[in-house]
Order: structure tokens, then sequence, then C-alpha cells
């Protein structure tokens, strides 16, 4: 994968911008997209899931600053919230009748080709399964960093927390799944 002029630390004019973000969106959509195949196994949900984010990146890439961190980190921040605020949205009942109102349904091949994403993010939603005796930020320092394969600095900015405080949590997240994995194979 080539370096972005954004991880490179240059930002191109306004023309460039657009040129810029596709280059973006290319390179991390798929990773973005199986973010989401490993919090839900229903298709429709991962297809406006990673497109609610990548709406809400382009919106605001003209004030993403390279220098804060790389464009990958800057997605997984913007997808956690996204998922954070379907999370409470699905809570209080609302998803259903917002989704259904506004949204295009999945052609046979997208649904069959998001399904096979799911399938392959099984595995994931399993560790996540079992990452549920985790405090909710340790299993999110955990997630970015050992499933989605974040930098720690990316993660860390994802985050919003320091690298130190990201180390210190995968510290503690990481004995701890290593405790309950030996206890379920006692």
């Amino acid at each position: 994968m080539s370096e972005t002029m954004a991880e490179a630390g240059q930002r191109p004019g306004a023309s460039g911008l657009a040129a810029e973000f596709e280059q973006i969106y290319r390179a991390h959509v798929q990773e973005v997209t199986a973010y989401f195949a490993r919090r839900t196994a229903d298709p429709q949900t991962v297809a406006d899931l990673t497109a609610d984010t990548f709406v809400r990146a382009i919106t605001s890439f003209p004030t993403f600053d390279p220098a804060r961190g790389s464009p990958r980190g800057w997605l997984f921040g913007i997808a956690r919230r996204v998922f954070a605020q379907h999370c409470e949205r699905v809570s209080r009942g609302q998803d259903v009748t917002a989704r259904l109102a506004g949204r295009r349904e999945l052609g046979v091949d997208e649904a069959a080709e998001l399904v096979v994403r799911i399938d392959a993010e099984c595995r994931g939603r399993e560790l996540l399964d079992g990452m549920a005796a985790l405090a909710p930020a340790d299993r999110e320092a955990v997630e970015l960093v050992d499933i989605a394969g974040l930098e720690r600095t990316e993660a860390a900015a994802a985050l919003g927390i320091s690298s130190g405080a990201l180390r210190i949590r995968l510290f503690r997240a990481r004995a701890k799944l290593r405790k309950i994995v030996g206890e379920e194979h006692e």
C-alpha cells in the first residue's frame, strides 16, 4: 500500500482532498467493514455502519490533521463512535424505524459478499464474546490492537488516550484474558 499524503504529514490543496480521501477509503474500507462484521452478523447492519462511518469521515476530512495521527486511527475512532451510537439507538428501539425509512436494500450479490465477510470474522466475534469479562475500555484496546491490527499509536488516537495509558490497558486486559482462557481449558 502506498503512503498517502496525510500519512506523510502533507495536505493537498482543496482540489486534491477528494483524491486523497478516495485513496484512504480504498486502503481502509475492508478493515472498517471487518470491524463491524465482528460486532454483528446482519449484513445490512454491517453495510449501513460502514457507510455511516465513511459519510462522517468525508464530511470531516477537511479538518483531519495528519499530525495528530494516521488516517487509519482516525477512521477507527469514527467507527467506534458510529457503533456506540448504533448501540444506543438499538437499546432505545429507534434503530428499526430509522433504518427502514432510509436504507437501500442490499442486492443478492452484495449480501452474499457481506455474509462471507461476516463468516470470516466469526472467530473474531467469538473472541469478543470471551472478552465480555473485560472492562469496556480494556476490551476496546485489545480489539483495536490485537484484532483490528492498529499500531499502538493509532489505537491510542482512536481511543483518545495517550500511548502510555494504552500500554497499561493492554497489559491489564491481556493478563486477564490469559487467566480466562486458562480457566476455560481446565
